[in-house]
Parts: structure tokens; sequence; C-alpha cells
């Protein structure tokens, strides 16, 4: 069998800019250059450019548009609401609830601030990596600030319960941060509807440029900046506004929302057949995260007697990309924690390919890996010393 035509299944580490997003940015880096600070003609023009972008996201997220702030990152967000909670509320108490299953930089941040002498408790999730809100319920103290759980979870593509659970923070009086990196742009996400306080959405996952985040702070929070300088952002986030990136990223998110309906159910029809079809033709193996709770676009699957990243290599060599877990840490030798925190034991959480589709991702691409997969598979496992 010949090679296959490139096909890039790793969406959920990053997407291609869609040519609509950067035919709309272009102009913001020739002719609406300007300093949004400025009291300039060009100056205004990017700034009303910038604040456009903002009341698009208003819409969007179903807020005001005083309650979003422009980052540029979600490690900066979720760093921001974290670490500003934690800094603005220490009067109150020193304590923070997040998951076991959320990404590096809330788990990296928890990490700094129990070094600074908070109290950090990680939740665990079951099987299909769900956080249970009575779990949650029980872990507030009268020293909580803070809780943060992960909307749609990276590797695993499990929904938690994030309505649920911000009603209970909110009867509770705590704050709650959701990181909805991975689900802005394919779910529905409502903040007044789900009880958030905070909510982290990316640029890059959706279409959109690399370098631009949001952070949505309601109204009345008390946090503390990290950044300081010229006051930008409400003052919360101070540095030159990348207008360019922000307006891409507005584009991509109008796009999405617009297109969000259709995408979920074709994405949705795909992600099933390939489930089906590899655990029917390939035996020991195991999908990872929620069976229906889960992102339109994600598979995660574990296979007994090899290891990932070999799967993920001689994919690549066939011309299908995939990835072994998060991009932000694929690197780390040590096994996934998120697939360690639903109970995978070490060699098969070692064993594990996630697989995500995107927009441009066609059945004829899906046919291709359906039929490469059980190959790949195959021959690795006739090499591997566990079989």
């Amino acid at each position: 069998m010949k090679k296959c035509s490139k096909i890039y299944l790793d969406n959920a580490a990053t997407t291609p800019v869609d040519p609509q997003v950067l035919k709309k940015i272009l102009p913001y880096f020739t002719n609406i250059f300007g300093n949004t600070m400025g009291i300039c003609s060009v100056s205004q023009r990017a700034a009303k450019a910038l604040e456009s972008s903002r009341q698009i996201f208003a819409k969007i997220l179903n807020c005001q548009k005083k309650e979003l702030i422009f980052t540029s990152s979600a490690t900066e967000s979720n760093n921001l609401a974290l670490k500003g909670v934690a800094s603005a509320n220490r009067d109150k108490g020193n304590h923070i609830i997040i998951s076991s299953i959320e990404h590096d930089c809330v788990l990296e941040s928890a990490n700094w601030l129990e070094d600074q002498g908070f109290t950090i408790t990680k939740i665990p999730v079951d099987k299909n990596g769900l956080v249970d809100p009575r779990e949650i319920e029980k872990a507030i103290t009268k020293k909580t600030i803070l809780v943060s759980i992960i909307h749609a979870n990276n590797e695993i593509g499990t929904i938690n319960p994030i309505e649920e659970i911000g009603k209970t923070c909110r009867q509770k009086g705590v704050y709650f941060h959701t990181d909805a990196a991975q689900s802005f742009g394919k779910i529905p996400i409502d903040v007044k509807k789900m009880n958030v306080d905070l909510l982290t959405a990316s640029s890059h996952k959706t279409y959109g440029p690399k370098g631009v985040a949001l952070l949505y702070i309601k109204k009345g929070v008390k946090i503390e900046p990290v950044l300081h300088g010229g006051g930008q952002e409400f003052g919360m986030r101070s540095s030159t506004v990348n207008v360019a990136a922000i307006v891409g990223f507005a584009e991509a998110a109008k796009i999405a929302t617009r297109e969000m309906e259709k995408e979920s159910k074709r994405q949705t029809k795909l992600r099933n057949k390939i489930i089906s079809e590899i655990t029917t033709k390939i035996k020991d193996v195991k999908l990872n995260g929620h069976k229906t709770k889960r992102l339109p676009n994600n598979i995660n699957l574990s296979f007994k007697y090899i290891e990932g990243e070999a799967i993920m290599m001689m994919l690549d060599d066939w011309g299908i990309v995939v990835s072994t877990g998060s991009a932000c840490s694929s690197s780390k030798l040590e096994p996934s924690h998120v697939l360690m925190a639903i109970g995978l034991k070490p060699q098969l959480a070692q064993g594990s390919i996630r697989i995500s589709l995107g927009k441009y991702t066609k059945e004829k691409d899906i046919n291709c890996l359906i039929d490469v997969l059980p190959k790949v598979v195959k021959k690795l496992r006739k090499l591997s010393p566990f079989k």
C-alpha cells in the first residue's frame, strides 16, 4: 500500500489558521498597526478594532465587554486566574481545589502556589475522567478561595459537569474557574449558565493565530494582575496589545460559532467510526475517556504490548500525524498524569495515542487511518518483547 497524503489528526495540539482569518488579520500588520493606548487616528483605529473584537466574544460567551481581557496564551490566562485570585484573597483563605486531570499549566501554577504557602486539594476522577461535583462540595472548607476544573480534558476529551460544579461553588461563596481551551469553539459555552467566575479560551485551538487567548473575569471578582506596566486591558494585563492576533482570534471564534452545530455532528460521526472500526479490527485496545460525554473530535486509545510513541512515529512515516497526549508534555518520558488518574497502569498508559479531528478532516482521511493503524500495530507487536 502506498503512503497516505499528509493527514493531520493532531488538532487538539494546534490548528492551521483558517484562510478567512488570515485575510482578516493581514491589514493589521501594515495599515491598522497603531498602539491602542495612543490618541492619534492611527491608534484609535486599532483601539476600535480591539473593542469590536471584545464585543464579539462578549456576545459568544454571554458576558459584558469589560469582563474580558486578552492574554498571550491559555497558559498565561490560567496562571493569571489561579495566581491572581490567590494573591488577592489571602485575607479570606489559602485553600485551592483543582482536579487530577488539569492541564500542566494549571497543575504547575497550583504547585507554585503550594510553595508559597497555599493548600492545594487535587480531586480524583472516575475511570472515564469525570469529576464528581459531590467531591468538590465535600472538599470545600471555610478557607477555600478558588476551585479550578477543566471543562473538557485535552488528552481524553471528557467533558466535565461544569454547570453543576459552578452551582455548588456559587452556593458556597467560592470563586470558580474553568479552563475551556479545548472546548471553546467546539461546544456551546455560556458563562452565566455555567456559573463560572473565570474562564480561559485559546485562539490556536480554533483556527486562529497563536500568541493570543482570553480570560473572562466576572465583574466583582477580586483578582490581582501578574504583569504590571502601562495598564492595558483594564489594568489586568499590561503589555502593548497584539491587535492583529486578537482580530484573528475574534474572526476564528465567529466562524467556529457559526459552524459549530454542523461540525459537531460531522466530527462526532467520524470520531465514532474510528472508535468502532479500530476497536473491532485490533485486539487489546482500550478507549480512554467517556464514551459519549466527550469532545466531538477526540479519540484516545491505548494499545497493549507496544508504545504510543512508536505508533505515532510509524504513522508519521505513512503520512498520518497523531500525538501521544498533550502537546505541551509529549516529550516527557513518564506516563501521562491524565491516563494514570483514570486508573491505567503505566505500561498501558505509555501505549496510548490521541487522534484529534478538525474541520479540514475528510472521511477519506479517516478511512486511510482505519486501514493503516491495524498494520502498524501488528508490525510493532511482532517486534515487542512484551507480547
